[in-house]
């Protein structure tokens, strides 16, 4: 069983923030996370579509906001759970919990915080009606490890920034890749689009655009794919492929934190924003857009402010012996686990005798 002090129910930007935040308190922090890197929606779905509105940076990149994150963060060494969702919820005799994932890894901890974004992904399927069927024998939606089409034909379905980052990606790993896309627009960042469009003249890349796959064939695996286009004087077109990767986006949902006995509205989870934003089970927190209360912005920055507040008073349940007299960075400087420190340089004041 992993134990912790302050247990993360999500690894987007605002649960990152949250080990910052408990590191300073001298707090150990673990997250968990359904998705198979750190990052929530910055990495999975937009990593680089840039944000205009975090403190300081005019203009940062998704993708790089959650690096600079995650450096920040590291003299804290936070434990990872990825690529599992949290299950169940278990409060024990002594008022501390058990969340258990649904691949049964059990974490133990005085003080659970939701930090889930908008709740936990789900891969936004295409209509094809028997693509349950390859599901795991070539039909992956979301990429864990590009190691796995190496020398494999890939047939890549998507215009965002995902399809197209890994269309490139994949182009110097598989032995084929092909992307398509029903529009002949994309909506990825120029700089991909570009990138995609040269890898196609290349041949690295095969395009087919106003297009969609409508069928997939196989007897025990994926063999091929069928191409129909928008405009059926062009027909369709039979592909054989190894994989087949659609890359629509992740839909958000709930999940089963939404059968924890937490007081929800409007699908988030209500909490009270007038103290410490806590829910209505003691030791539950929940910050971040998966939270609601009166005035409630669904920004990053908010989830930031609403970290730091909570991991105030996460102290005193953990502590409540102890009592913690806040301290500026400024003054007191950055110690982390691993024994590093950064502080301010001390002025050095020399007598005149």
């Amino acid at each position: 069983m992993i134990k912790t002090d302050i247990l993360i129910i999500g690894a987007g930007p605002t649960g990152l923030f949250t080990v910052f935040e408990a590191g300073l308190l001298k707090l150990k922090t673990h997250l968990i996370d359904a998705l198979p890197q750190p990052g929530g929606q910055c990495s999975e779905i937009y990593p680089k579509k840039p944000i205009y509105d975090i403190p300081a940076y005019p203009e940062i990149l998704a993708g790089d906001l959650v690096g600079r994150l995650m450096e920040q963060i590291k003299p804290f060494e936070p434990g990872f759970t990825l690529g599992e969702r949290a299950e169940t919820l278990e409060k024990q005799e002594d008022g501390s919990f058990v969340v258990t994932t649904n691949k049964g890894t059990k974490h133990h901890a005085p003080v659970v915080v939701i930090a889930g974004g908008l709740g936990s992904f789900e891969p936004r399927k295409p209509l094809i009606a028997n693509i349950a069927d390859y599901e795991d024998k070539g039909v992956s939606y979301i990429i864990k490890d590009p190691e796995v089409y190496r020398n494999k034909k890939v047939v890549i379905a998507g215009g965002g920034d995902s399809a197209l980052d890994w269309a490139i990606y994949l182009a110097d790993v598989a032995s084929e890749v092909a992307l398509v896309h029903r529009r002949n627009e994309f909506r990825g960042a120029l700089d991909s689009v570009e990138k995609a469009s040269e890898l196609a003249k290349l041949g690295k890349i095969q395009l087919y655009t106003e297009a969609e796959v409508k069928e997939i064939h196989g007897k025990n695996a994926l063999q091929a794919v069928v191409i129909k286009y928008n405009d059926n004087d062009k027909g369709e077109t039979y592909v054989e492929t190894d994989h087949f990767i659609p890359l629509f986006g992740l839909s958000p949902k709930l999940g089963p934190i939404g059968s924890w006995g937490l007081e929800i509205e409007k699908n988030a989870i209500k909490v009270n924003n007038a103290k410490d934003y806590q829910t209505n089970i003691e030791g539950v927190f929940a910050i971040g857009d998966v939270n609601t209360y009166p005035g409630k912005l669904k920004l990053i920055l908010s989830g930031f402010h609403e970290a730091a507040v909570m991991c105030q008073f996460a102290y005193q349940i953990i502590n409540p012996d102890k009592r913690y007299v806040m301290k500026y960075t400024t003054v007191g400087g950055v110690e982390g686990f691993d024994g590093t420190k950064k502080e301010a340089k001390k002025e050095v004041v020399q007598s005149i005798v």
